[in-house]
């Protein structure tokens, strides 16, 4: 569990894990992830074809049937991620590495830059596959589909997705 009480989804042996920047305080309120109605995480990963249908933010451990999982960099919630600064994912990055070794997923996708590139200490990094691994599982950086964003449509959230998808 995360320490603000917000359910991970993970077991071991899953084909990716999800990985947020931290949980939102309307997830952490309502005690799911990606509860906020503006969130287009469940729509994207339908759309992309991760699940048969649409799952509801209170459905999300039905996830793992679907081989996939959910965790955050950070474990602290805050309003926005841009609350976060660099040295926060620093500090959270052991924690998420062991988890990551324990669970062994096949792929950890990064919902946004920012986690990544603080943990890699890489200034620029592109979205999709990254060269190297983290906790012995294929790195991915996908767009955040927090409401918001609004830099990325949902028929390019859903093409970045996909294209983890088509990979697994």
């Amino acid at each position: 569990m995360l320490k603000a009480g917000l359910s991970e989804i993970l077991a071991p042996g899953l084909s990716v894990v999800f990985c947020g920047l931290n949980p939102a305080l309307s997830a952490v309120r309502d005690g799911h992830n990606f509860s906020n109605p503006s969130n287009r995480f469940w729509r994207v990963l339908h759309l992309a074809g991760f699940t048969s249908r649409l799952l509801r933010a209170d459905e999300e451990r039905e996830l793992l049937q679907y081989g996939c999982g959910l965790t955050s960099a950070v474990s602290r919630p805050t309003k926005s991620a841009s609350e976060l600064k660099r040295q926060d994912y620093v500090s959270a990055a052991p924690v998420l590495e062991n988890k990551i070794r324990k669970f062994a997923p096949a792929n950890l996708a990064f919902l946004g830059k920012a986690a990544y590139a603080a943990i890699s200490l890489r200034a620029d990094v592109e979205w999709g596959r990254q060269p190297e691994e983290f906790a012995g599982a294929d790195v991915w950086l996908l767009p955040n589909p927090s409401g918001l964003n609004r830099a990325f449509t949902l028929t390019t959230l859903t093409e970045h997705y996909l294209e983890l998808r088509l990979t697994l």
